[in-house]
């Protein structure tokens, strides 16, 4: 690795890494063995990648980030577990992301075009899907899962195990600790749904009559006393004719941890 490639001189990267000549290292960048790094992607100064990582294309990480770094779970005992980043993300200052461990699937992953702001923390075994922003300071603990669209206001701080599902809003200081459905908005402390995510479905597409079903499909599973199973019963047979709600319903059978209701 030389100057020419992009990489500054004061940057120490290991033989081991697999660097595709296109991406540019910042001074005092650490990177260690077994980190690929895919072509159009770059590393801020400070910044400190370890293996095994993978990170795919276009993907900008800013100074003094910590990515692939262990595990924080006393349980870890050195086995050897893996970071999966794909392309075009933007991962700001100071924020973490730990690998996996072996009381999950030895994995963290992380999708497409997700932007991660500064002192994010992205705990062992997490997935993250794709076009997420995390806000300052967003928090997750082990296992959590995030789904497409997902917005993560300020000082979010979710659970581990937890389920986040897709076009999600989560409001800040918001203290997580149960599965949120598809297209909710969750605000206060402690907090509680407060509606759809209309604002965000309409910038991504979704029509006028799919808001109305979606925004009708929170009435059933919030206000309308239903009991959860008999509110799930009636979506099912929604979903029938809303093509829409078929991720709701789906997110409610497969929820494990209950959902904020």
């Amino acid at each position: 690795m030389t100057e020419e490639q992009g990489i500054h001189a004061t940057a120490i990267v290991s033989p081991a890494a697999e660097l595709h000549a296109s991406v540019t290292v910042g001074a005092y960048a650490i990177i260690g063995p077994d980190v690929e790094i895919d072509e159009g992607s770059s590393v801020g100064s400070h910044a400190v990648i370890k293996g095994p990582t993978r990170i795919g294309r276009n993907n900008r990480i800013y100074p003094h980030a910590s990515v692939g770094d262990d595990p924080q779970d006393k349980k870890y005992a050195g086995e050897t577990t893996r970071l999966e980043i794909g392309d075009d993300n933007i991962i700001r200052e100071f924020c973490t992301i730990n690998r996996g461990t072996t009381q999950d699937e030895a994995v963290t992953r992380i999708g497409n075009d997700n932007l991660l702001m500064a002192y994010a923390h992205v705990a062992h075994d997490c997935r993250l899907g794709d076009h997420i922003v995390f806000a300052n300071n967003t928090t997750l603990a082990g296992h959590v899962h995030i789904d497409d669209w997902v917005i993560c206001s300020g000082f979010v701080a979710i659970h581990q195990f937890c389920h986040i599902g897709a076009h999600s809003f989560i409001g800040a200081y918001a203290g997580i600790s149960r599965d949120v459905p598809p297209y909710m908005m969750v605000f206060g402390v402690p907090p509680q749904p407060r509606g759809i995510n209309a604002e965000g479905l309409k910038r991504r597409g979704y029509t006028p009559e799919q808001i109305r079903n979606i925004k009708e499909a929170s009435r059933i599973l919030y206000r309308s006393g239903l009991r959860l199973a008999e509110a799930r019963e009636r979506l099912i047979e929604l979903a029938q004719d809303q093509a829409e709600l078929q991720v709701l319903v789906e997110f409610l059978e497969d929820s494990s941890r209950g959902i904020l209701r």
